[in-house]
């Protein structure tokens, strides 16, 4: 797997909210999800429920896109990432580290009935001003 820039990682790590795009029958959703990144996966791990329309979509199609950005309206402090990737429940061996990086990030959600999600990145595009207007990086799972 290649290695992303380090202001990639530097980035997903800082954060915790993704905004999750599925789509189902030709109709497009979005949802918001708490995550913690593992690096060594290229992945975000985040939690939800099988009755959420996210979730009950990616049942009939996993493949998914999604953001995460820094909110400001300084335009040279503008950055984000846009990604796509596949959707999968956690289980087996994926679970018990999947488990371990979200209570890492997310200690409370041990007191939760919890269904862990794994959505392993394909793709991911990082716009990043600082480093000059428009400035992309970009990774690709080989």
């Amino acid at each position: 797997m290649q290695t992303p820039d380090p202001k990639i990682t530097t980035f997903l790590k800082k954060h915790h909210v993704l905004t999750l795009a599925t789509v189902s029958g030709g109709q497009p959703w979005v949802a918001n999800c708490f995550y913690a990144f593992v690096e060594e996966q290229m992945a975000f791990v985040f939690t939800s429920g099988y009755e959420t329309r996210h979730i009950q979509e990616v049942t009939k199609n996993n493949k998914v896109a999604g953001n995460v950005v820094l909110e400001t309206s300084i335009i040279g402090k503008i950055q984000g990432i846009q990604f796509s990737g596949t959707l999968t429940k956690a289980e087996g061996e994926v679970l018990d580290k999947a488990s371990s990086a979200y209570l890492k990030r997310f200690p409370f959600a041990a007191l939760m009935d919890t269904t862990l999600w794994i959505l392993t990145i394909d793709y991911l595009k990082m716009t990043d001003n600082r480093l000059g207007f428009g400035k992309k990086l970009i990774w690709e799972r080989m």
